[in-house]
């Protein structure tokens, strides 16, 4: 049974996405091993939330404040989970820093800036990015532009910033590839089979 974030949202696929994405942003840094920690962590991420309450993870409104400050303890349950399970304590303590914020307003242990391991940054990132242009039951899911927004405005905040712009780019670039032009989405330029020449 996979267990849902929200309701239609499982988390293994959220882990997928959030592995594809990092994985891409994660190729423009330099680091021994850095792609391997960053497919790995994100798909790990989220492990923890297997500890949490059901009724947590599929309700539909928004969390309030003494549900959050037990949804904030997953990413300890995330270490604990790796340990468990024979991951290396480098691994553990990555997801532990899933969800550290640059300007140090994160959780669980207020880490800040560069002392947030450059891999728990990129997933971190990622995760917001797949969160924001996912449906939640309260809201529906943001536009890319929005999200991309978004995004660079909590650079150097919530992001660091290298990562943020980094993973924006990212996605511009990939999206640009499958951008139709306008001609494309024009039914009247589209040519019928009996206007082009008997070949």
């Amino acid at each position: 049974m996979e267990l849902a974030a929200a309701p239609g949202m499982g988390i293994k696929a959220h882990a997928k996405r959030v592995a594809r994405i990092a994985v891409a942003v994660a190729e423009g840094f330099d680091g021994d091993h850095l792609r391997h920690d960053v497919e790995l962590t994100a798909l790990l991420h989220d492990v923890g939330k297997l500890a949490m309450p059901y009724r947590l993870l599929h309700k539909s409104e928004p969390l309030d404040e003494a549900e959050w400050a037990l949804m904030h303890t997953h990413t300890i349950e995330g270490e604990k989970l790796c340990a468990a399970h024979g991951f290396d304590q480098r691994i553990g303590r990555l997801v532990r820093a899933t969800h550290e914020r640059w300007d140090g307003h994160g959780y669980p242990d207020g880490l800040a800036g560069e002392s947030v391991p450059l891999a728990a940054r990129i997933v971190f990132c990622a995760d917001a990015f797949d969160a924001m242009t996912s449906p939640r039951p309260y809201r529906p899911a943001l536009s890319l532009g929005v999200t991309l927004a978004e995004l660079r405005s909590g650079a150097g905040t919530q992001f660091d910033p290298r990562v943020a712009h980094h993973l924006a780019a990212v996605v511009e670039r990939i999206e640009g590839r499958f951008q139709r032009t306008r001609r494309d989405r024009d039914p009247a330029a589209v040519p019928s089979l009996r206007s082009l020449p008997a070949g």
